[in-house]
């Protein structure tokens, strides 16, 4: 059998929004030495972060990539900091820094959501801050051991946390699937309570243990909107650091019509015709609804079956 590679390249995971993160990251050749000495060479370079939220210097220069002299002034917690590997320029690091309130002009604080949605950093610094807010925050999540509940002590530049029982933890990505169900001329969106007026997505949910990414794609879907669903189709990733999932991008046949919407989660679901979803995503649609932003996933999957 011959085995071919159709589709578009670069594959659509390739352009939606966090993707783009250029860093190598050389994991299984780091040991305990290896954040110590990228903290000590002069042309590494860092993110810096207050909780969930990201440092960005607004002016003239704009950018969410430091100098050591640049981090000095908000005194950053180095005993925390992650190593997430080096470009042509040099190691790249995460750390924390003890700011409260808001940040002193010319630098503001993003939270990831506000980063997706603006043009305040590049697109391979939001890749790089993506990886680093997911790995700070799993650290801050596992700082005691599961197993005999002693503290664990981060290794390896931040890639593993170990325990003096013998036990080791590793990152964690958590599998989510994001779907759009389609009949025919017409797909399913619905809207939770906290979207923006006006705006309609793709519905989304975590993958349980023990389930496959199609299954996951079928009970999230008959759950959320009592849609049943037939075949489903992988059509992208896109990485999300709340606080560290992985979106896995499906569209999906739909084989029923009635929707009987979980109002716990949505305030509204709905069917919607192609040229209906055409006007949302030019933001000409009469009733002044709107699809997700460009670089969302969800926005990737609506455009990829309405500009079919």
């Amino acid at each position: 059998m011959t085995l071919t590679f159709g589709g578009p390249w670069p594959e659509p995971s390739a352009l939606v929004g966090f993707a783009q993160n250029r860093l190598v990251r050389d994991t299984e050749n780091r040991d305990g030495e290896s954040l110590g000495k990228a903290l000590a060479d002069p042309d590494t370079r860092f993110h810096l972060f207050a909780g969930a939220k990201a440092l960005v210097r607004k002016d003239d220069r704009p950018t969410a990539t430091f100098t050591l002299s640049q981090c000095e002034a908000f005194s950053p917690e180095f005993g925390s900091a992650v190593l997430l590997g080096s470009d042509a320029h040099g190691p790249r690091i995460a750390a924390l820094i003890g700011l409260e309130g808001e940040a002193p002009e010319p630098f503001k604080l993003y939270d990831f959501r506000s980063l997706l949605y603006s043009s305040a950093v590049t697109d391979s610094e939001a890749g790089a801050m993506a990886q680093a807010g997911s790995l700070l925050h799993w650290h801050a999540m596992n700082r005691f051991c599961g197993k005999c509940g002693t503290a664990t002590t981060p290794t390896n530049g931040g890639c593993r946390r170990d325990c003096a029982c013998g036990s080791q933890m590793f990152p964690r990505t958590d599998p989510v699937v994001i779907m759009l169900a389609v009949r025919g001329d017409k797909c399913v969106l619905g809207r939770g309570p906290h979207f923006p007026p006006g705006w309609f997505s793709t519905l989304a949910g975590f993958v349980e243990p023990g389930e496959t990414i199609e299954d996951a794609v079928r009970r999230e879907t008959r759950e959320e909107s009592g849609i049943q669903i037939g075949k489903v189709r992988y059509h992208a990733s896109q990485p999300w650091p709340f606080p560290h999932s992985l979106m896995i991008g499906c569209l999906c046949e739909a084989l029923s019509d009635a929707i009987r919407f979980d109002g716990g989660e949505l305030e509204d679901c709905r069917w919607f015709s192609r040229a209906d979803v055409q006007q949302m995503l030019r933001e000409e649609h009469p009733n002044g609804l709107k699809c997700p932003p460009s670089k969302a996933i969800a926005s990737f999957l609506i455009r990829a079956w309405a500009q079919a």
